[in-house]
Parts: C-alpha cells; sequence; structure tokens
C-alpha cells in the first residue's frame, strides 16, 4: 500500500524545500506539492516552519529531511 506524502513549501523561496524536494524526488517520486501562500490557514500555520513533510495526513517533518528516515518512515507499517 503506498502512502500520501504531502510537501507544505513556498517554491522559488526556500532553500530546504529544495532540498527536501530533491530528498522526495529520490524517495517517493509520487509527492504532492502544497504552496502554502494558496491558502491564508496554511500560510499562518507553516509560515516560519517549511518545508513541513507530512506522510497519511501525520506531519512527520519539519524543516530538514533525511533520505534514510524517509525510507523507513515510508516502509514502516504504522
Amino acid at each position: 500500500m503506498s502512502k500520501r506524502v504531502v510537501i507544505y513549501t513556498i517554491p522559488g523561496l526556500c532553500p530546504l524545500c529544495d532540498d527536501a524536494r530533491r530528498v522526495l524526488d529520490q524517495v517517493c517520486p509520487g509527492y504532492r506539492e502544497v504552496d502554502i501562500r494558496s491558502d491564508r490557514a496554511l500560510l499562518r500555520a507553516y509560515r516560519n516552519e517549511i518545508p513541513v513533510i507530512e506522510i497519511d495526513g501525520t506531519t512527520r517533518w519539519i524543516g530538514r529531511v533525511d533520505a534514510n528516515d524517509l525510507r523507513n518512515a515510508l516502509n514502516s507499517t504504522s
């Protein structure tokens, strides 16, 4: 069963987001990207914390993400 992965970001304005996107491209290329500027509530919630990465609706990372940790999270059954 595949997991839903979402990254909340501001494209082009966040070097940590660029790094996270490279890891996601490598580990789970089917992720969804959400520009937090598209929703005021997301912008308020995540403005100073991007990138935020969710797996199946649960926030798993804020900021830097490690490829091995991401693989482990995607392979876990919980």
